[in-house]
């Protein structure tokens, strides 16, 4: 069955450690219900979000965020059709990372680098993380 993968970037608004806390055990817990799987990049200047699941489900996770307002600026950088074996994160609700130096710099991130970066380089910056051991949700 094909499945959408979406990628979006947002500027936290009001970031700290409890507040990620509180994204990550709602998204876990919506993710897991309705088959999504996925990877939120996180600094206090940026969230880079892969979401990957059934059509419907990612949309509608997607116009959660877009109303959240933790987030701010949200734009989607990529939304393509894939194949259930094609999930980057088949394994995780919602696997997290700080990605402190192998993301876009701040001022690369201020200049508009997620808006510029093509397809192939966004989906990258998540390859590269599902390729890094990390320890279970």
């Amino acid at each position: 069955m094909p499945l959408l993968q979406l990628i979006y970037a947002s500027r936290p608004f009001g970031f700290d450690a409890s507040m990620l806390t509180a994204i990550l055990i709602d998204a876990r817990r919506c993710n897991a219900r309705d088959g999504i799987t996925g990877a939120l990049i996180v600094r206090d200047d940026l969230y880079l979000q892969l979401l990957e699941g059934p059509e419907a489900a990612v949309e509608a996770a997607y116009a959660r965020i877009l109303r959240d307002d933790r987030h701010i600026e949200v734009r989607r950088l990529t939304r393509r059709v894939i194949a259930d074996g094609d999930r980057m994160f088949g394994a995780w609700a919602m696997r997290d990372d700080p990605a402190q130096s192998w993301v876009w710099s701040r001022d690369e991130v201020h200049d508009g680098a997620p808006e510029k970066a093509s397809e192939q380089e966004v989906l990258e910056i998540f390859r590269k993380l599902a390729a890094l051991p990390a320890k279970a949700e």
